[in-house]
Protein backbone atom coordinates (compact mmCIF):
# COMPACT_ATOMS: atom_id res chain seq x y z
CA UNK A 1 0.00 0.00 0.00
CA UNK A 2 1.73 3.14 -0.53
CA UNK A 3 1.45 6.20 2.28
CA UNK A 4 0.19 9.36 1.53
CA UNK A 5 3.01 10.97 1.87
CA UNK A 6 4.64 9.50 -1.19
CA UNK A 7 2.59 11.65 -3.46
CA UNK A 8 4.04 15.01 -1.20
CA UNK A 9 6.51 15.21 -3.80
CA UNK A 10 3.52 15.52 -6.70
CA UNK A 11 1.75 17.65 -4.79
CA UNK A 12 4.50 19.92 -4.52
CA UNK A 13 5.46 19.90 -8.23
CA UNK A 14 1.53 20.64 -9.13
CA UNK A 15 1.41 23.84 -6.75
CA UNK A 16 4.13 25.20 -8.65
CA UNK A 17 3.00 24.45 -12.19
CA UNK A 18 -0.19 25.77 -11.46
CA UNK A 19 1.44 28.71 -10.30
CA UNK A 20 3.40 29.18 -13.42
CA UNK A 21 0.03 28.63 -15.54
CA UNK A 22 -2.22 31.22 -14.07
CA UNK A 23 -0.15 32.45 -10.79
CA UNK A 24 -1.17 32.16 -7.29
CA UNK A 25 -4.98 32.23 -7.68
CA UNK A 26 -4.74 28.95 -9.75
CA UNK A 27 -3.56 27.30 -6.94
CA UNK A 28 -5.29 28.91 -4.62
CA UNK A 29 -8.56 28.00 -6.64
CA UNK A 30 -7.10 24.44 -6.41
CA UNK A 31 -7.24 24.03 -2.98
CA UNK A 32 -10.52 25.71 -2.57
CA UNK A 33 -11.63 23.29 -4.97
CA UNK A 34 -10.40 20.74 -2.29
CA UNK A 35 -11.73 21.64 0.56
CA UNK A 36 -15.40 21.98 -1.14
CA UNK A 37 -15.11 18.55 -2.49
CA UNK A 38 -13.02 16.57 0.01
CA UNK A 39 -12.53 18.71 3.26
CA UNK A 40 -15.98 19.84 3.49
CA UNK A 41 -16.93 15.74 3.59
CA UNK A 42 -14.53 14.92 6.58
CA UNK A 43 -13.77 17.59 8.57
CA UNK A 44 -17.37 19.70 8.14
CA UNK A 45 -18.96 16.81 8.88
CA UNK A 46 -17.08 16.13 12.04
CA UNK A 47 -17.82 19.98 13.05
CA UNK A 48 -21.61 19.70 12.15
CA UNK A 49 -21.78 16.88 14.49
CA UNK A 50 -19.28 17.64 17.39
CA UNK A 51 -19.20 21.30 17.17
CA UNK A 52 -15.25 21.97 18.15
CA UNK A 53 -14.44 18.90 19.32
CA UNK A 54 -15.07 17.47 15.34
CA UNK A 55 -11.42 19.25 14.83
CA UNK A 56 -10.21 17.23 17.16
CA UNK A 57 -11.74 14.15 16.45
CA UNK A 58 -11.09 14.88 12.86
CA UNK A 59 -7.01 15.58 13.38
CA UNK A 60 -6.50 12.86 15.72
CA UNK A 61 -7.55 10.24 13.33
CA UNK A 62 -5.92 11.91 10.30
CA UNK A 63 -2.65 13.00 11.53
CA UNK A 64 -2.09 9.57 13.10
CA UNK A 65 -3.02 7.86 10.01
CA UNK A 66 0.02 10.16 8.58
CA UNK A 67 2.20 9.64 11.66
CA UNK A 68 2.86 13.00 12.58
CA UNK A 69 5.12 13.98 15.28
CA UNK A 70 2.28 16.70 17.27
CA UNK A 71 0.59 17.49 20.35
CA UNK A 72 -2.95 18.07 20.60
CA UNK A 73 -5.21 20.16 23.23
CA UNK A 74 -8.61 20.41 23.39
CA UNK A 75 -10.56 22.59 25.85
CA UNK A 76 -14.51 22.29 25.34
CA UNK A 77 -14.89 25.30 28.60
CA UNK A 78 -11.85 27.49 27.39
CA UNK A 79 -13.45 26.96 23.70
CA UNK A 80 -9.93 26.03 22.79
CA UNK A 81 -8.37 23.64 19.80
CA UNK A 82 -4.90 23.56 19.53
CA UNK A 83 -2.42 21.35 17.15
CA UNK A 84 1.46 22.02 17.77
CA UNK A 85 3.05 20.22 14.98
CA UNK A 86 5.96 19.44 15.79
CA UNK A 87 6.97 17.00 12.74
CA UNK A 88 5.27 17.28 9.04
CA UNK A 89 5.47 14.02 7.76
CA UNK A 90 5.36 15.24 4.31
CA UNK A 91 6.95 18.79 4.76
CA UNK A 92 9.69 17.15 6.41
CA UNK A 93 9.88 14.73 3.67
CA UNK A 94 9.98 17.37 0.88
CA UNK A 95 12.35 19.29 3.07
CA UNK A 96 14.75 16.35 2.57
CA UNK A 97 14.61 15.69 -1.12
CA UNK A 98 17.81 16.56 -2.57
CA UNK A 99 16.57 16.69 -6.42
CA UNK A 100 13.76 19.50 -5.88
CA UNK A 101 13.10 22.54 -4.43
CA UNK A 102 9.65 22.36 -2.20
CA UNK A 103 6.32 24.89 -3.48
CA UNK A 104 7.53 28.21 -1.92
CA UNK A 105 4.10 28.15 0.06
CA UNK A 106 3.45 24.38 0.25
CA UNK A 107 2.27 24.47 3.65
CA UNK A 108 -0.02 27.03 2.75
CA UNK A 109 -2.67 24.92 1.50
CA UNK A 110 -3.48 23.37 4.96
CA UNK A 111 -4.41 27.36 5.90
CA UNK A 112 -6.71 27.37 2.61
CA UNK A 113 -8.06 23.76 2.81
CA UNK A 114 -9.33 23.76 6.73
CA UNK A 115 -9.98 27.82 7.51
CA UNK A 116 -12.04 27.24 4.74
CA UNK A 117 -14.61 24.31 5.77
CA UNK A 118 -14.64 25.37 9.82
CA UNK A 119 -15.40 29.36 9.20
CA UNK A 120 -18.74 27.77 7.32
CA UNK A 121 -19.74 26.28 10.70
CA UNK A 122 -18.45 29.32 12.93
CA UNK A 123 -14.91 27.96 13.66
CA UNK A 124 -12.01 30.68 13.50
CA UNK A 125 -8.46 28.92 12.32
CA UNK A 126 -5.58 30.33 12.93
CA UNK A 127 -1.98 29.30 12.15
CA UNK A 128 1.30 30.31 13.32
CA UNK A 129 3.37 29.20 10.02
CA UNK A 130 6.96 30.33 11.09
CA UNK A 131 8.69 27.13 11.73
CA UNK A 132 7.67 25.68 8.33
CA UNK A 133 11.39 24.88 7.12
CA UNK A 134 11.70 22.86 9.82
CA UNK A 135 8.43 21.00 9.28
CA UNK A 136 6.75 22.43 12.48
CA UNK A 137 4.10 25.10 12.72
CA UNK A 138 0.90 25.68 15.46
CA UNK A 139 -2.93 26.46 14.69
CA UNK A 140 -5.67 27.51 16.81
CA UNK A 141 -9.45 26.61 16.74
CA UNK A 142 -12.37 28.55 18.81
CA UNK A 143 -16.01 28.92 18.25
CA UNK A 144 -16.73 32.59 17.11
CA UNK A 145 -19.59 33.35 19.74
CA UNK A 146 -22.42 35.86 17.84
CA UNK A 147 -21.92 38.99 18.36
CA UNK A 148 -25.85 40.42 18.39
Amino acid sequence: MVSCTEFMPLYSELFKYLENKGGKQEVIKYWNFISDEYVEQSLGEEIRKHGLKGCWNYWNKSLNEEACEFSMTYDEEKNFFEIDMKGCPSKGMINKLGYMNPYNDYCGHCDVLYSRVAKRYGIEIKGDYENVDKACCRIVARKVEDKK
